[in-house]
Formats: structure tokens, C-alpha cells, sequence
């Protein structure tokens, strides 16, 4: 059965699902008619943090020129130029049991990719969501619709996966930026200079 969360919920990953090592944490969105014409381009990427909620290392921000962490125990699909398409338009899978023990989240991300350029903002995208399956079993576990709350952001904090009394659990977590991916790094204290 498929949990869905609202903004702000938290649910238990592992401890409710026993024998889950393996998730895929898949994106999806549409351009709404709206859109003033140009290309949508939306990435998603994972951020893996330390206790402070902060990258200690470049190699641990997984996007579309990073696809792995050192390990390959989180790995991104690679990039949806135009998320063209039904179901999942990004996908980051990540195995639960070989994540650095440094490691205490992982921000889940989506950016627009020269959103300023393009005159563009999450105001513009609709049916945006975030899924969490099973990957042995392809069984959908989480869902988490971010609805159309966002109006000028560039950039989203999706959801937040995290490690609590040796369980994982998940966190839809909705939290908009302005700036782009560039403040969404500087966040997470990766300076893209």
C-alpha cells in the first residue's frame, strides 16, 4: 500500500518495510500551459550530508555531470532534457545499506536549468511528485504530490531521506528556493565557483 504525504510529513522507510535494502527515488513533473514557450529543463539531484546538513566532500552532490558517490551506493539516471513523457522523468537509486556511515541525509532536489535566463519558476510546472519504490519488487512504497505552492522558486528541497535509531525514514519536506541550483549548493555549503 502506497503512503502519500503532505508537505512537511514523516514517515518510517525501512522499519515499516522490513528487508528493504535498495530504493528508487523517481521524479516526475509537467510544464503547465502557461509556460511562455521556451524549453523546460528540470534536474534532479541528491545532496548526501553530515550531521550539519552539509556536503563534507564535492563528490557527494549526485547530478547529471556527478551520476555516482564514491561507492555507487547513490546513483542518478542522468538528465531528462525535456521531461517528455508519462511516469518518472529522473530517477536516483540509492542502496539504503551501503551509504557512508558519515553520512546522515540525503537532500532529493529538482532545479530549473537556466530558469533565469528562460524567465521560468516552479510557478510554471504542475503534477510535480516525488516516489519512493522498492527496488527488487518495483512496488511503489511513498508518494509525496508538491502541489502548486510555489510561484517564483527555481528550486526545490523535495523530500529528505535520513537515518534515525538505525532506521531510515523520509521527509517531505517542500522547500522552495530562489537562485537556483547555484542557492541550493550554497545551502548544503558547496561553493560553485
Amino acid at each position: 500500500m502506497v503512503v502519500s504525504l503532505a508537505k512537511g510529513q514523516k514517515v518510517d522507510l525501512t522499519k515499516t518495510n522490513p528487508g528493504l535494502t535498495t530504493i528508487q527515488v523517481g521524479l516526475g513533473w509537467d510544464i503547465n500551459r502557461y509556460d511562455g514557450g521556451q524549453e523546460f529543463d528540470l534536474d534532479a539531484a541528491a545532496f548526501l550530508l553530515d550531521t550539519n546538513s552539509k556536503l563534507t566532500t564535492d563528490s557527494d552532490f549526485i547530478y547529471y555531470n556527478n551520476k555516482a558517490n564514491q561507492n555507487n551506493s547513490v546513483v542518478s539516471s542522468g538528465d531528462s532534457l525535456n521531461g517528455a513523457g508519462t511516469g518518472d522523468d529522473e530517477t536516483i537509486l540509492v542502496d539504503l545499506t551501503n551509504v557512508p556511515d558519515h553520512i546522515d541525509s540525503i537532500a532529493l532536489t529538482v532545479t530549473i536549468h537556466e530558469a533565469d535566463v528562460r524567465n521560468q519558476n516552479f510557478g510554471m510546472v504542475e503534477n510535480s511528485y516525488i516516489r519512493i519504490m522498492n527496488q527488487q519488487t518495483g512496488e511503489e512504497l511513498i508518494r509525496y504530490d508538491l502541489g502548486e505552492d510555489f510561484s517564483v522558486e527555481t528550486a526545490i528541497i523535495v523530500a529528505k531521506l535520513y537515518r534515525h535509531n538505525g532506521e531510515w525514514k523520509f521527509n517531505a519536506v517542500g522547500a522552495g528556493f530562489q537562485g537556483g541550483l547555484e542557492a541550493l549548493c550554497q545551502n548544503f555549503g558547496l561553493n560553485l565557483q
